[in-house]
Parts: C-alpha cells; sequence; structure tokens
C-alpha cells in the first residue's frame, strides 16, 4: 500500500491507466479551478499536510459551488474509496490531486458522490464528484479544498496564478516543463 492509499484509503479497484513513455517530453500545464470559489495559496490551508507542501505545491480553495469538475483533459488516476478526493493526470503528465474538505476520510464517502472511474478520459468542465458542503460543515470539518501537485519534482516549477474569487474553468496553476 503506498502513501497516497495509506493517506487517503484504498484506491477504489480498477484497472490502472497505461503509464506514458518514459521519454515523453513534460510540457506546460494550466490547471482551472475545478469549481467556483475562492483561491488561496496553499500555506493559508489550515491543514499542516496541505499548508506546508508534503504532498506537493498547488493553492487551495473555498468552495462556493459542490461539484467538481476537471481542470484540465486528461486521465482519472486516483479515486479514493471515501470518494472525498480524485487524481487526474494531464496530458502533459502532470499529477493533480483534488482533496476536497480537510480530514474528510473521517466521514466515510458520507456527503460525497464520485462520478468517474479510474483510467477514464476525462475533458476540462466533466464533472468528476459531488459533494455536500452542508454535510462537511455538520461533520466538524472545513469545506477547504487542496488542489496539489503531487509529482511536482518533474517539473520546473508550480506557480499560483489566481488569488481571490474565481469561476470554475478559471486558470488558477501553471505548470511549467
Amino acid at each position: 500500500m503506498g502513501f497516497m492509499d495509506k493517506l487517503f484509503g484504498k484506491k477504489t479497484e480498477a484497472p490502472a491507466p497505461a503509464a506514458p513513455a518514459p521519454s515523453a517530453a513534460k510540457v506546460d500545464t494550466m490547471v482551472c479551478a475545478p469549481f467556483k470559489g475562492t483561491a488561496m495559496p496553499l500555506d493559508k490551508i489550515d491543514d499542516p499536510v496541505f499548508s506546508q507542501g508534503v504532498l506537493g505545491p498547488g493553492c487551495g480553495m473555498e468552495p462556493a459551488d459542490e461539484t467538481v469538475c476537471a481542470p484540465f483533459d486528461g486521465t482519472i488516476s486516483q479515486v479514493t474509496d471515501t470518494k472525498h478526493a480524485i487524481g487526474i493526470t494531464s496530458t502533459g503528465g502532470a499529477e493533480v490531486l483534488i482533496h476536497v474538505g480537510m480530514d474528510t476520510v473521517e466521514m466515510e464517502g458520507d456527503g460525497f458522490e464520485c462520478l468517474v472511474k479510474m483510467g477514464q478520459s476525462v475533458k476540462k468542465g466533466d464533472a468528476l464528484m459531488t459533494f455536500s458542503i452542508e454535510k462537511i460543515k455538520a461533520a466538524g470539518h472545513p469545506a477547504t479544498t487542496a488542489i496539489v501537485v503531487t509529482n511536482a519534482d518533474e517539473f520546473a516549477a508550480v506557480e499560483l496564478v489566481a488569488e481571490g474569487a474565481v469561476e470554475q474553468g478559471a486558470d488558477i496553476l501553471t505548470v511549467k516543463a
């Protein structure tokens, strides 16, 4: 069991997508807001695993909507059995984790619905999951969502390009090859 599995629960059983060819060149990837909300630097998230960049650089968002949409064209590479987090790999090779709420693994899927499967191809804006802000808050958790690049060491830089109110689909991060 890998680090991500231990942190977020066992992956949903499904065949893993084919890995990109080792010679495949990385390219810049623009990561867009997965929902309407407020974008913030990662260090503003009230959780040390995310705010200290343990899982990688990225940003946080306070959601104003309850549907997570694909931040770029790519392939679903992680679906937690607790439905609170999804990993997606861009066509440029960036691996992004979208983790809805803090400590929401404890909710064991209550208030979350996953709409995609491991290995599924998605287009920017496709719905990936839904969640209930009300249920997250009723369980005593912040709805703050972390959006992190888990393989940032394979790229030159990850830069926050938007803060404050953003619409779903607005550019929030650039992953530079």
